[in-house]
């Protein structure tokens, strides 16, 4: 399914959802919802419904007026659950994280940002609590949903076409813990990274003050929030407990050279390293076959601020008012026959996923790089390498160069 090229989705894409249902008198096997509005409005004939839809949004006279209203809007936005329990959105989020907008937490008012903080604007109006919700009040059973992009990628965000996401975590998730309750589903609230092997994990050099590896995809650079054995914790461990510290961060997903200190003093000397950018680092992507490619030119430098997507973590976001100075070097090393290409990226800043933004925003390369569950499409793993880095030893002062080619 792709867009028209004269409608509404071509110019700024949708969300959309489909959810197998069992049960009930509902003609099909399946039930379809769009995020929000489409074409203006809420209702489209063979979608469900929205949960709540006023005919004209609320305008507040000033910022007290416009809380209370959208108060007010939230509390119409109920969910039952499979225990039969209905909750408003005020009453879902009241325990959750506030969740801060770029504009927000940029603005004059910062101090008071954690204060009484509303759920997310547009909470309710997404695919999967529409969905989900329309089952529990119709007597049906949700077998299988699946969300997908329809349309162009938005400015900041990163969507492609046909690809299929998870839930949102700011907006979805709190709202889908409440409604699965009571029902025998699973639901997925993130794509699977690659399989970590810290068996693999090969020493490329080592002294009494820092040590450089070679890090498998899949491995945590520091401990996360899951259980998952990182990096750091396992060199640790392998040297009795030895202080471990990286002196920059490989994504999970990301394989190649790590830099990590032995020492404190050896550490903050390594980070100031990297902030006066006195390390060169290349890394080496293979962007997944597409038709767009040949409009990748053999060189270039893409600067796309970059920050966080408070509404769907771990995701970035492009935002030129509020985003932090993201800069990329690149260099195309081979156009291969299967529509791949092999590239060398060279990031001047070293902001979280700044190459895999910069490959697949449309302002980059619009071309994501091959296995990206976050901002492409997923695979067996991300093709990313930290392939080479170039640095003075902290102490010994003496030039330190490692060069890892990637597997692929």
């Amino acid at each position: 399914m792709r867009a028209n090229p004269e409608s509404e989705l071509h110019r700024q894409g949708k969300m959309f959802g489909v959810l197998m249902v069992d049960g009930g008198d509902h003609p099909l096997p399946y039930l379809a919802a769009f995020s929000a509005q489409l074409d203006g409005s809420y209702y489209h004939e063979g979608f469900v419904p929205p949960v709540y839809a006023m005919s004209t949004p609320p305008i507040g006279t000033n910022k007290v007026e416009s809380r209370r209203l959208q108060q007010l809007l939230f509390a119409n936005y109920r969910f039952v659950n499979g225990l039969g329990e209905t909750k408003d959105l005020l009453e879902i989020f009241a325990n959750e994280k506030p969740i801060i907008s770029p504009e927000n937490w940029f603005g004059k008012d910062r101090g008071a940002k954690e204060s009484s903080v509303l759920p997310p604007a547009g909470a309710g109006e997404c695919c999967a609590p529409k969905l989900l919700q329309y089952t529990l009040t119709h007597g049906l059973k949700p077998v299988s949903l699946a969300e997908f992009w329809i349309g162009a990628s938005p400015r900041n965000e990163i969507r492609q076409e046909g690809v299929l996401y998870p839930p949102c975590s700011g907006r979805c998730v709190p709202i889908l813990r409440h409604v699965t309750k009571g029902l025998n589903v699973e639901f997925v609230t993130s794509q699977e990274s690659s399989p970590a092997v810290l068996e693999e994990i090969e020493t490329l050099y080592e002294d009494d003050f820092l040590m450089v590896v070679n890090k498998p995809a899949g491995v945590l650079s520091v401990p996360g929030k899951t259980n998952e054995v990182s990096l750091t914790e396992f060199l640790s461990k392998r040297l009795n407990g030895a202080y471990i510290m990286p002196a920059h961060r490989l994504d999970q997903d990301t394989s190649g050279i790590i830099v990590l200190a032995k020492k404190p003093d050896v550490y903050k000397e390594l980070q100031s390293y990297f902030q006066r950018r006195d390390i060169q680092k290349r890394y080496e992507a293979m962007l997944a076959p597409n038709n767009r490619f040949q409009a990748i030119p053999d060189e270039g430098e893409i600067s796309l601020p970059l920050l966080p997507n408070p509404y769907d973590r771990p995701r970035q976001m492009v935002n030129k008012e509020h985003g932090k100075v993201a800069i990329t070097r690149f260099h195309v090393r081979e156009r291969r026959a299967d529509g791949s290409v092999l590239v060398d990226f060279y990031p001047l800043t070293g902001r979280t996923h700044q190459l895999r933004v910069h490959a697949a925003h449309p302002e980059g390369l619009n071309a994501p790089i091959a296995g990206d569950r976050l901002y492409g499409k997923a695979g067996e793993r991300l093709m990313l390498h930290a392939a080479e880095i170039t640095f003075l030893h902290p102490v010994t002062k003496e030039e330190m160069h490692f060069c890892i080619p990637s597997p692929f």
